[in-house]
């Protein structure tokens, strides 16, 4: 499981004095709990693969705005954090994969471009978390089109 795994580096990082893992992994395992708080259940993988998803969302606008604002540090440190949050994650599926499985949820639900919201629901459900939100946003939007 997937916060097993969390944990048992957050305690290998503690070992190793890694500093700056087991800041980021707190942060992680935090939310997680906060999370299964929130709806009063343990997460599976794909609930904790959003919980990542999430902070990595918050990492990347603080690192555009340490980046934005000359603060060439505390940018690294985000990025590093970047980098430990993005290793918990499935790997990422190629656009042509993506764009294959759109192709086909599009001609087998005859969807127009009105249709948006509908064909990125069934499409994200298909991908279950092996591709970021946007980018998917852009190629359903160009093959609507």
């Amino acid at each position: 499981m997937l916060a097993e795994r969390i944990k048992h580096d957050m305690t290998a990082a503690m070992k190793a004095g890694d500093k700056d893992k087991v800041s980021c992994l707190r942060v992680l395992l935090a939310a997680i709990k906060n999370r299964e708080k929130d709806l009063r259940k343990q997460l599976d993988d794909q609930e904790i693969i959003a919980a990542i998803r999430s902070e990595i969302k918050q990492v990347t606008e603080s690192y555009e705005q340490f980046k934005g604002g000359h603060r060439e540090d505390l940018a690294q440190k985000e990025f590093k954090n970047l980098q430990i949050l993005r290793s918990y994650l499935p790997a990422e599926m190629s656009d042509e994969e993506i764009t294959a499985i759109v192709d086909a949820v599009i001609s087998e639900t005859g969807a127009t471009k009105k249709d948006l919201g509908k064909i990125m629901k069934i499409v994200l459900a298909k991908l279950a978390g092996r591709a970021d939100g946007k980018k998917v946003n852009v190629i359903v939007s160009s093959r609507l089109t």
